[in-house]
Order: structure tokens, then sequence, then C-alpha cells
């Protein structure tokens, strides 16, 4: 039996998030999978052309309708569940967007969900982390059953994009939305400093900050950097960064080319937001803080003092 696959894109209207091409890897890990992904939006076609350029999808789907044009779960959910009769598989990432969609395509296709799949064992079955990645297990779906997950994508490389640009086709879905959710605002922090879950440097710091005042420290090494800026639970809760900074099992989880933890000690629920991080440095004057046991790169001492050090040696 092939596996046809439809992932749901995630994005901002003009630009793929990338954690779609994510989970395209992952479905390329289906042998013989037929990639689908589907663009819903106002206006579909720049990310849509972004869609067709990645390695491996056969065909993108747009579905268009004024409707879309603010990314709601509740919106969308309908709509998708319309396009998945031909589809074995739907997939979305792991993220705030797809955490809160996937489930209710889940319930309105009378199935189950698959959370955070990590690995592709076969088409019906996967391995997913749970007790903080502590344990993995193996989940196994009942055979011509419609798989439904949220791909976790600190596990997946991002899909380059090919020499030849996939189909794009515009989809009809005709279909009842609900009208109880609505959109009202979005308030978010603006910065120029790379997206926290994208980002290929992470600069993060912990409660041994001390203050909110004291992290201007971090924002200053990571505009050296290059880096987005993160944050421990600890830290958030103290009220020194805010809460779209958490890093962590309760924040994001997040895989970058190089992670600094500096005044972090390294709680279990943190480290599971970073294990898939390339490079982890840490920074801490307590030298049997857990975090040292995971990190690459390790210096016991004082963050005040290291870290304008460092910052002094890194060429603007």
């Amino acid at each position: 039996m092939s596996s046809k696959v439809l992932i749901v894109a995630e994005h901002d209207g003009t630009k793929l998030n990338p954690s779609t091409a994510k989970c395209v890897t992952c479905a390329r890990g289906i042998a013989g999978a037929d990639i689908t992904v589907v663009i819903c939006a106002a206006d579909a076609a720049a990310v849509a052309a972004q869609a067709a350029q990645l390695t491996g999808v056969t065909r993108v789907l747009t579905v268009e309708n004024p409707a879309n044009v603010h990314q709601l779960s509740a919106t969308i959910a309908p709509q998708i569940v319309a396009l998945a009769g031909p589809y074995t598989h739907l997939f979305c990432a792991s993220t705030t967007f797809g955490k809160d969609l996937m489930p209710r395509v889940a319930a309105l296709l009378d199935t189950a969900q698959i959370s955070d799949v990590m690995a592709v064992e076969s088409p019906t079955r996967f391995r997913r982390p749970i007790y903080a990645g502590n344990a993995i297990l193996t989940v196994e779906v009942e055979a011509g059953a419609k798989v439904v997950g949220t791909v976790r994508s600190a596990s997946f490389e991002a899909t380059p994009a090919g020499a030849a640009a996939a189909p794009i086709e515009k989809a009809s879905v005709s279909v009842e939305l609900p009208t109880y959710t609505r959109f009202v605002s979005v308030s978010a922090a603006k910065s120029d400093r790379p997206d926290l879950q994208t980002a290929s440097r992470v600069v993060s710091g912990g409660r041994a900050l001390g203050s909110a005042d004291a992290f201007k420290i971090l924002y200053s090494l990571a505009d050296k950097l290059g880096a987005a800026v993160g944050a421990s639970r600890a830290a958030v809760d103290a009220g020194y960064a805010p809460n779209e900074l958490q890093v962590g099992q309760t924040g994001k989880i997040i895989a970058p080319e190089l992670y600094m933890a500096i005044g972090i000690s390294g709680a279990i629920q943190h480290l599971t937001g970073i294990k898939d991080a390339k490079t982890i440095v840490a920074i801490n004057k307590d030298g049997e803080a857990p975090i040292f046991e995971v990190a690459d790169y390790g210096l016991v001492g004082d963050l005040f003092q290291i870290v304008p050090e460092l910052e002094k040696l890194i060429q603007p």
C-alpha cells in the first residue's frame, strides 16, 4: 500500500516556516511516500512557491479563503479534514501552531494523534520521546487507520530546495467554518534578532542573572553573534525574561548549531529542550551544575565577568 502524505504548512502569509521543511524530511522517511504540502491562506501564491521548491514534495495545494488570513486552528482544521480523504498520513510541525491544529484534525477524523514524532520506523510505526526525553516510546498505528501526527522539528534537518519545482494546484474546499473562534489581536515582542525556534545560534540565560536588567548583557552578546535569545523557566518565572523566550519541556524545543547556556543549572526539563543542539556551551559558577554533563564546552566562573570578556573577543 502506497503512502500519501499531506503536510500542513506553517507560514506568516508571506514566508514558509522552516519547520515545514523538517516535516518533509520526516515524511521522506516513509518508503515510497507521495508528499503533498497544503497552504491555507488568504493569498497563498508566495508561500506555495517556496513549498514547491522543497525536495521530495510532489504537489502543493493552495486553499485560499479570506478566513485564512489569520492562522486560526479552529478555522483551518475543518478545511484540512475536507481534504484528508485520499491521504494516509497528515503531518504538521510540533510548534505552537501544530500542537493547536492537529488534535482538532484528529478529533474531527475520530482518530488518535501521535505527538512529537522523532523517528520513522515504517508507515505505521514511529518513535516519540516521553518523560521529558528520558525514555523513547515506539507507537504503532492500526493498519488502515489514518496517521495524524505532529513532527518534532528538533529531530529532523530541513529538506533542501530542489532543482525542479513541484506543481501548484488550487483546491476547492466547501465546508462550513466555525464562528465561535475569531481573531481579536496579536501581541508579540518585536526584535531584529533571529526567531528562537529556527535560529542557528542561541544565547540563553537562567535565574543566576538575577534581574531583567542583567539580561541586557545576553542581548548584547547575542547581537554580536547574530543569535536569538532564550531563557530557562526559572528566569521566566522570576520575571527576568518574557514567556516567549522560554526554552525547555514547557517552552520551545530547539536544535541550534550553537547553544550557550549562561547561568543555567540544567534542570532535566530544560535539557529536554536543547538536547538536539549541535554544540552546547555552558557558563556557570557552580562546577557541579548538571548542565556541564551535557555541555561540549564548559567554563566555571562568574558570568558577569566572563560574558563581557567573550563579547570583546568576538570580531564585529
